[in-house]
Formats: structure tokens, C-alpha cells, sequence
């Protein structure tokens, strides 16, 4: 059995038209993992590190972050997830975002973002993303091999 389907999908993205097609996507790439999906920042954050169903109390997730959000920056999210005291740190996040500038790239990079993938999706090169995401969803259920002594 694949203990990757435990993995949680949360979708920040205000855009509904831009949701549906992500998560049409998803689908398309044979993920089924549950997608929650929140149209704001601060909802989402909320949900990450305080939901009692949430990744920070109830385990793995994989984050689809838009960068333009109506509350505050995906970068701002972004900060918050790869903390040093975030227990969220490991959560692979993948930025989906309109703007293709470098900088604003290397930034989401140096900050921790997993992938960086510019919307419009192309279907193909987002289902590329997700397979080798898939590669994350399958190890991330696996134990620090330190613990073992």
C-alpha cells in the first residue's frame, strides 16, 4: 500500500479559475490525495500550523502556494513554512505564481520552495512537477534514520 496517499494537499490560491485548473491537473496526473484548498493567507496559515486536522498537528502535506494573495505575500507564507522552528520546515511547497521574473525565482529558491512553476500551467510540465513531487510524497512518510540509534 502507498503511505504517500496520507499526504494532504493544501491549495493557496485566491483564483478559482486557476484552482480548478490545478487541481484538474492534479487529477489528470493521478494524484488523488485530498486537496484543501483556501483562498487566502491568513485562513491557510491558520489551517497549517493550528487545525487540529491541519499538517502541523496531523502530519505530511505538500503546499501549492500562489504568490499573489489578496491578504498578504505567498512569500510571506513561504517564510513561515521553512522556518528554522517550523514544524512545517520539511513540508515540500510548490510555488505557482504569474510572474517568470528571476529574481522574484531565485527569491522563492533561497526561501525553501520545493518547485516553481508559472501560471498559466502548462499541463505537461506541471504534471512533470507533480511526478517528481510524487517522489517526495513517497518519502516523506519515512522516519529520521537517526532515531534508529
Amino acid at each position: 500500500m502507498n503511505d504517500y496517499k496520507s499526504v494532504s494537499i493544501v491549495m493557496i490560491e485566491d483564483d478559482e479559475g486557476h484552482a480548478r485548473l490545478i487541481e484538474k491537473n492534479i487529477r489528470r496526473a493521478g494524484i488523488s490525495n485530498e486537496i484543501t484548498h483556501f483562498l487566502d493567507g491568513t485562513t491557510a496559515l491558520d489551517y497549517l500550523f493550528n487545525a487540529a486536522d491541519g499538517p502541523a498537528k496531523n502530519g505530511p502535506a505538500l503546499v501549492l502556494l500562489d504568490l499573489n494573495l489578496p491578504d498578504m505575500s505567498g512569500t510571506d507564507i513561504l517564510v513561515k513554512i521553512k522556518a528554522e522552528d517550523s514544524p512545517l520546515k520539511r513540508t515540500p511547497v510548490v510555488v505557482l505564481t504569474t510572474t517568470d521574473d528571476k529574481v522574484e525565482i531565485q527569491r522563492c529558491y533561497d526561501l525553501g520552495c520545493n518547485v516553481y512553476i508559472t501560471k498559466p500551467v502548462n499541463y505537461e510540465s506541471f504534471a512533470v512537477a507533480i511526478r517528481q513531487l510524487g517522489l517526495f510524497l513517497s518519502v516523506i512518510q519515512v522516519p529520521d534514520l537517526e532515531d534508529n540509534g
